[in-house]
């Protein structure tokens, strides 16, 4: 009599095992905008306590940012940063030995690029914590003596997801409100034609179209975070992200010093020049510190305007996972079986931390009173900006310089700069335009 084999099955996973990134991205940031408003709801006159970077000499950096009290602060808050991601790493079945280890490494390396960027000097001239978290990240990288248990624990998509759902909550419908209708229609106008050049000029250069979509994605909308999210809504390669967002991070640096000088050097207008830098650089904070060598107008505009930008991932994120759903088949997949695209394939492709970005806003634009938002503000910018120097610092672990020549022939970093140039004319065309009075009167944003 024939013995008929026996079936191993495998254990079920719970509803916590099963989820995917994003939902644990959602779930982690969520928890943390939630804790921050029941403590501010619960004590309306609490006082959060932030940990201080901020210094402009020795005596500053080693009686504030190097005091026992702040130096606590500070591992306190790690700490809890760790425990939050460890409960996610470890439910998606990730090896926790190794990332307890490198946990660790990365929150000291992202502390120290805080520090540093919080030189009074340093924070003026617009060089961000990004900046030297991306460079710490890279030495490292690059040396080829990183260790395995290190690069394990480089969560950078996680990290930076974590961060953009936590960055909702700043992101107001009445701040885009104040641009009114000249910043809407230049959020709109920048963000389709630079989009739509970028990936026609990256198929010009032959380059595939997955990095084009993301590169696409970065210049047109807001540089790394567009980046995850056109990613992650064509399902894209890892390795292709990480070569375009350390591109977006080494373009950046010059653009942060060359574009307020030509401001000055040609008296451009503030609110034109403050509307430019918002079209042009990639994150918030940048556009703040490049428009304060500007003035204040210009700081009003730019940040105003990159919030319009912002509101738009969510929209891209939509689009751009029905498009190519509908497109059949990723580049390189010529034998896979072409699904028909419905909205099942649209919610599968579709990045679900956009979801966590936009209750965000909407919470915040909407449920919770002013005072409120004044009370948690300042702690939630703080926590959201560690999520994203560990972001960075995983960032540049994961590249490498030689990538950028040797990936495509380099195509891929000559399409994004063209894409990339275009965008700075394109912008400072319909700044000039829409802010200078000649379709609507200029904004009273002074």
């Amino acid at each position: 009599m024939s013995q008929q084999p026996l079936s191993i099955v495998s254990p079920q996973k719970s509803w916590l095992e099963s989820l995917t990134e994003d939902w644990w991205a959602v779930l982690t940031g969520g928890f943390i905008i939630l804790a921050i408003l029941g403590i501010a709801l619960a004590l309306p006159g609490f006082k959060f306590t932030l940990p201080a970077y901020g210094w402009s000499n020795a005596a500053e950096l080693t009686g504030k940012v190097l005091a026992p009290a702040n130096l606590l602060l500070i591992v306190l808050t790690g700490v809890i940063f760790f425990v939050l991601s460890a409960i996610a790493v470890k439910s998606m079945g990730d090896d926790m030995s190794k990332y307890i280890a490198g946990f660790g490494v990365l929150y000291l390396l992202a502390v120290i690029s805080l520090i540093i960027a919080g030189n009074k000097t340093l924070s003026y001239y617009g060089l961000e914590y990004v900046v030297f978290a991306l460079v710490l990240g890279l030495f490292l990288g690059n040396i080829n003596v990183t260790p395995e248990w290190l690069k394990k624990a480089a969560r950078s998509e996680f990290f930076i997801k974590t961060g953009l759902v936590i960055l909702g909550s700043s992101i107001l419908f009445t701040d885009i409100i104040k641009a009114g209708l000249p910043g809407i229609i230049q959020s709109l106008l920048v963000v389709a034609a630079v989009w739509f050049f970028a990936l026609w000029f990256s198929r010009k250069l032959k380059v595939d179209d997955e990095f084009g979509v993301i590169l696409a994605s970065a210049v047109s909308i807001c540089g790394v975070a567009a980046a995850i999210v056109a990613s992650g809504a064509i399902q894209g390669d890892k390795k292709k992200l990480s070569y375009i967002t350390t591109l977006v991070l080494l373009v950046a640096i010059p653009m942060l010093v060359l574009q307020p000088w030509l401001i000055r050097e040609f008296h451009i207008p503030e609110i034109i020049g403050g509307a430019w830098l918002g079209g042009t650089l990639d994150t918030t904070a940048s556009v703040a510190a490049a428009a304060q060598l500007v003035g204040p107008a210009a700081v009003k505009a730019g940040v105003i305007i990159k919030f319009s930008q912002n509101v738009l991932i969510g929209i891209a994120a939509f689009f751009i996972a029905i498009w190519w759903s509908y497109r059949g088949k990723a580049e390189g997949n010529a034998n896979e079986q072409t699904k028909s695209p419905g909205l099942g394939i649209v919610w599968e492709r579709f990045p679900k931390f956009v979801l966590g970005f936009i209750a965000a806003s909407l919470l915040f634009s909407f449920a919770v009173p002013g005072e409120t938002i004044g009370q948690v503000k300042d702690i939630l910018k703080s926590l959201q900006t560690i999520w994203f120097a560990l972001a960075f610092v995983s960032i540049g672990l994961e590249a490498r310089f030689g990538d950028l020549v040797k990936i495509e022939g380099g195509r891929p970093a000559i399409a994004f700069i063209g894409a990339q140039a275009f965008n700075v004319l394109w912008t400072l065309l319909w700044a000039w335009i829409l802010f200078g009075g000649y379709l609507f009167p200029i904004p009273d944003i002074k």
